[in-house]
């Protein structure tokens, strides 16, 4: 997994450290075993998928891949640490919001041809 997958498991992993090191016995950099075993879950989600580097951020995605309670916990944790990511790891925080104006086109709707460029086939 590189560039765009890999910058937004980057920025996962630096909210979920700032939300844990917030409100558990975690650090930013050490994450509590609840926080751990989110971002794990969060991983698999995005290895999992089906836009592969052509993802849109989670907020303009038309799939919900998330099952309801990891999407709360999601919610929870990008509500408190997005915010900070700006103070704390700025570039990060502004590639995540110009990644945010890009229009995300459903898998279904791509072509064969657009399908096998991007890697889902």
């Amino acid at each position: 997994m590189t560039g765009h997958l890999e910058r937004e498991r980057l920025t996962m992993s630096k909210m979920v450290g700032i939300y844990c090191s917030a409100h558990h016995q975690g650090t930013e950099y050490s994450l509590c075993e609840d926080c751990g075993e989110f971002l794990d879950y969060a991983y698999l989600r995005l290895e999992k998928c089906p836009y592969g580097e052509d993802k849109p951020t989670c907020a303009n995605c038309p799939i919900h891949c998330y099952k309801p309670a990891r999407r709360e916990q999601v919610k929870r944790i990008m509500r408190y640490a997005g915010p900070r990511m700006l103070l704390r790891h700025p570039l990060l925080a502004i590639t995540h919001k110009l990644d945010g104006l890009r229009k995300a086109i459903h898998p279904k709707q791509l072509t064969r041809k657009e399908r096998l460029r991007s890697g889902e086939d």
